[in-house]
């Protein structure tokens, strides 16, 4: 396949990002679609929606992962209303078999992104390539100024993503700290989600960094370990 000259092909692909590397808590579904979506009897759009920090960037990445894994080409690009590229880059996008946007709401009131995002789209469908968009609101509520992007953008499944109750991010939590090689106890978590931002995004942020803690002082993640980092941050 001859891929088209005008996209930047070295988009930002996080390695650890996979489906693998999600817990999904009462997101099971949205994962499952999401899954599903990839091969010859899923949904070939799907529009996930939900406040930040919940995951939906990770889900994105993780779908080009498992294309990657089979042997489908793939596209991801996460999208700024203030940093917006030339709309030219959706020439040609309709031949990679899985395309994922982030933040798909940004477009709205940019009318050349809108009408070639809309031909993009039905192009797309021809082919019967997968679509996966992401926003923080329902398609059916984004300000689009092209009525026609706004119908077609509801036209596959929406899903929303839930957050996580306590009781799922503890779980998360600790799960995140196996798979990066220490242990934290349930009490630990207690306490970082007691004395810290409760965003999942910054709580992944701090695990990284009290693990790499953990290996400079040689020492377990224990409560008054986790009180002498806290400290030192604030």
């Amino acid at each position: 396949m001859t891929l088209p000259k005008q996209l930047p092909l070295h988009f930002e692909f996080r390695a650890n990002q996979s489906f693998n590397d999600f817990y999904a808590g009462s997101n099971l579904e949205v994962v499952t679609h999401l899954k599903n979506s990839l091969s010859t009897h899923g949904e070939k759009l799907i529009f996930i929606w939900g406040e930040a920090g919940l995951g939906k960037s990770h889900l994105l990445q993780a779908c080009c992962h498992e294309a990657q894994n089979q042997a489908l080409s793939s596209f991801y690009f996460s999208l700024d209303a203030d940093r917006l590229p030339a709309a030219d880059l959706l020439t040609d996008l309709e031949t990679f078999e899985v395309v994922c946007f982030d933040n798909i709401e940004q477009i709205a009131g940019h009318k050349d992104w809108e009408l070639a995002f809309f031909n993009f789209y039905n192009r797309h469908r021809a082919l019967n390539h997968t679509l996966i968009l992401s926003a923080k609101d329902a398609p059916n509520t984004i300000p689009l100024d092209l009525p026609d992007l706004k119908t077609r953008l509801a036209w596959g499944l929406t899903l929303k993503i839930q957050p996580l109750s306590d009781e799922e991010k503890i779980a998360a939590l600790i799960c995140k700290a196996k798979q990066r090689g220490f242990e934290i106890s349930p009490k630990a978590v207690q306490f970082l989600l007691s004395r810290y931002d409760r965003n999942l995004s910054s709580l992944w942020v701090l695990l990284a960094q009290l693990d790499h803690a953990s290996l400079a002082a040689k020492r377990k993640i224990t409560i008054p370990f986790l009180r002498q980092i806290l400290s030192e941050q604030s």
